[in-house]
């Protein structure tokens, strides 16, 4: 037998409807019964795909109270607001090493290092 030798499965259409039929019951889920049957739950999604099950897919539901809402809402007005400072931090930073460095020019100094250090400006 060689390495790459797999049995490939093929599974009838009744068998596939009758672990969607099991599946809609409840009892079991998809990785038991993939366990019962020998079939990975990967495969038992490709079957809900194909036969258009949306109901039995995975589905998330997220249940929020109002003041949960208006504290998530609160925080994204401070998050864009912090984000609106921080860009002018960022923005008068530059302002001022560009008034450095037209200072450092007209005062006749080689680098605005130069004119920092006769300064005793640290940053």
């Amino acid at each position: 037998m060689y390495k790459n030798d797999k049995v490939i499965r093929r599974y009838s259409e009744p068998f596939k409807l009758k672990i969607l039929d099991e599946l809609t019951t409840g009892k079991l889920n998809k990785y038991q019964l993939g366990k019962l049957y020998g079939i990975a739950p990967t495969t038992i999604n490709e079957w809900i795909r194909k036969y258009n099950r949306k109901d039995l897919m995975n589905t998330r539901v997220k249940v929020e109270t109002k003041d949960e809402i208006t504290r998530i809402k609160e925080l994204q007005k401070e998050i864009e607001q912090l984000k609106k400072l921080l860009l002018k931090k960022d923005l008068d930073a530059m302002i001022q090493d560009s008034y450095l460095e037209v200072a450092a020019e007209d005062l006749g100094y080689k680098s605005v290092a130069e004119l920092k250090k006769k300064l005793n400006i640290e940053r």
